[in-house]
């Protein structure tokens, strides 16, 4: 099942590595993330990024730097044309059948997801998306082994 893409422009969810790759300044990955925020600025249309994810994206953060570089990295995503969506009964539902369906890590399931549900690209450095196929649109990123 193809996403049905919304005319306009095009949406885009951010999967926690494309954040985490923004945020340590990843080469390959930073001026991507960085060219998506000017599009979303230019056009009004803000990125999309799963609550869960923003969890993901704040512990990694942590565990690497330090937590005065999380909280910085809050406060900098505040500032970001990212609109952070919650996660309710039903998203959680619908992202546990993913994850059961397809194998994915949960948090993965949250951002297929979002971009599922919206008919948006899923910006990910991550290969295991490519599980669900065509019904999951993917802009992918450079992959990062640490």
């Amino acid at each position: 099942m193809t996403p049905p893409f919304p005319r306009g422009p095009r949406r885009h969810v951010l999967d926690a590595n494309a954040l985490v790759g923004l945020f340590e300044d990843r080469e390959g990955t930073a001026g991507k993330i960085e060219r998506l925020l000017e599009q979303a600025l230019q056009k009004e249309v803000p990125l999309l990024m799963s609550a869960v994810n923003w969890g993901e994206v704040f512990y990694v953060t942590w565990r690497r730097h330090g937590e005065a570089r999380a909280h910085e990295a809050a406060a900098k995503l505040r500032e970001m044309p990212i609109a952070v969506i919650d996660a309710d009964r039903e998203r959680a539902s619908r992202a546990g059948a993913l994850k059961q369906k397809y194998a994915l890590g949960y948090a993965d399931a949250f951002a297929a997801e979002l971009a599922i549900e919206r008919g948006a690209w899923l910006v990910t450095a991550d290969p295991e998306f490519s599980k669900v196929g065509k019904a999951l649109a993917v802009y992918s990123l450079p992959r990062y082994e640490r």
